[in-house]
């Protein structure tokens, strides 16, 4: 266990996933504390772009296609790319973490936590199944090389989220 520090650094370039329930509204911290605003790509955005142009049925596929193509190009340029994901479906994960891995980037996953009592019914075992796996190690068979869980006093703490190098040892 880590104590928290008010800044979490991750290479430039690299993928970053914030899962959570929708409670903890991962598009929420993302706009908060990701200093590189232009590296977020919300689900929840590109359904509002979608919504009035494409067909009611059709906005869920679209939404998904056209984040993977931006997610794409973003880690084709090397460019730090942050998904905050509501809910804890391993297929969506994949999707990204994938196409980070054959790129050779780096990929990290945080988990943000909410009060159990705001969390739904219907996304508990998977909040669950999904905390299990990370306190166990397991997120590395998924392909991040990091995985972190924020919650409570530690989130509170955290400001800022940077893609930087590491400083010199001069």
């Amino acid at each position: 266990v880590l104590a928290p520090s008010d800044r979490l650094r991750y290479s430039p370039g690299s993928l970053l996933i914030i899962v959570g329930a929708e409670a903890s509204e991962p598009a929420r911290f993302a706009e908060r504390a990701v200093e590189d605003r232009g590296a977020t790509l919300a689900p929840s955005r590109v359904r509002a772009l979608l919504a009035g142009r494409v067909a009611e049925n059709e906005i869920e596929e679209r939404t998904r296609e056209l984040l993977a193509s931006a997610v794409l190009k973003r880690l084709q340029s090397e460019q730090n790319v942050v998904l905050p994901l509501e809910g804890f479906d391993a297929q969506e994960r994949e999707r990204y973490v994938r196409l980070a891995h054959d790129l050779r980037r780096p990929r990290h996953v945080i988990l943000l936590e909410a009060p159990r009592e705001k969390v739904l019914d219907d996304e508990r075992p998977a909040l669950d199944e999904f905390r299990r796996a990370l306190d166990a190690g397991e997120l590395g068979r998924e392909g991040f090389q990091t995985a972190l869980r924020l919650g409570g006093r530690a989130l509170a703490e955290l400001k800022r989220i940077v893609f930087q190098p590491p400083p010199r040892d001069d």
